[in-house]
């Protein structure tokens, strides 16, 4: 029976996870929430608080994810937030175009970085 399960699970993995900007906004809305009602009390989310994110964001957004699935998009937007932070902190010339939601670099910036 566990192997019946494991397969389901697996089984509802294989689709594939959609992710449109709005989507994005619902899951991190539904994880600050759980963030300020202590579910994360270190580094990590706990189980309680995987459960009632999987929940709530089928609910909300009437996808029904996984675990994995929100597991993988959190490890991504953090390294995503990562490189971020370290873009506008430690490169001089780079400003932050909140119209576009993207870095603000000029041309040179970008020419000493790309090499082709």
């Amino acid at each position: 029976m566990v192997k019946n399960k494991t397969m389901a699970t697996t089984n509802e993995s294989i689709e594939k996870a959609m992710w449109e900007p709005h989507i994005v906004n619902i899951f991190c809305d539904i994880c600050i929430k759980e963030i300020d009602n202590g579910g994360k009390p270190n580094s990590h989310f706990t189980k309680e608080a995987w459960k009632s994110l999987v929940e709530t964001f089928g609910r909300e957004t009437g996808r029904a994810y996984d675990y994995n699935k929100l597991k993988n998009k959190w490890d991504q937007l953090k390294k995503d937030y990562l490189l971020w932070r370290t873009l506008l902190g430690t490169d001089t010339g780079l400003g932050w175009d909140s119209e576009k939601r993207t870095v603000d670099a000029s041309d040179d910036w970008w020419k000493r970085r790309i090499v082709v």
